[in-house]
């Protein structure tokens, strides 16, 4: 095989995963501006069901695995999310960061309120998140 025959199978291998990558970071949608504000969901249901409902309609793909094992929540073109209940706010701090950095996607948080008195988690999770730049979205669950 001539070496300007190689060169043209190695450009052409190059262009096929090129188009691979591209059609994975296109075949997802960027978050709706609707979900920049507390969305309201029937309250007393698993994790998954927030996640399922807020990360449908092709904005991202859920239960998206990393090689090592973990799972980010849903992971869209700009996010790596990270769905949580209220009491586990500093937990999912971690968690997204974690993912930002395995995914090049920048960190963010679904805060899942399922009482009033969880604001003080929101709170909490809002200090935080402006210092490090996560960002955060709310499901109102009550």
């Amino acid at each position: 095989m001539r070496r300007k025959d190689l060169k043209q199978i190695i450009n052409i291998i190059g262009i096929i995963v090129v188009c691979g990558f591209g059609y994975f970071y296109w075949g997802m949608d960027y978050v709706s501006q609707e979900k920049y504000s507390p969305m309201k969901m029937i309250p007393n249901q698993k994790e998954a069901y927030y996640a399922e409902n807020w990360c449908k309609d092709g904005e991202g793909r859920l239960e998206f695995r990393l090689w090592d094992g973990t799972r980010v929540d849903c992971l869209t073109k700009d996010y790596a999310i990270e769905f949580d209940f209220a009491h586990k706010w500093a937990e999912s701090i971690g968690q997204s960061l974690y993912y930002s950095i395995l995914t090049k996607r920048k960190p963010a948080v679904v805060l899942i309120l399922n009482k009033r008195t969880d604001y003080i988690y929101l709170k909490r999770l809002e200090a935080v998140a402006k210092q490090v730049g996560i960002t955060v979205f709310v499901i109102n669950a009550y």
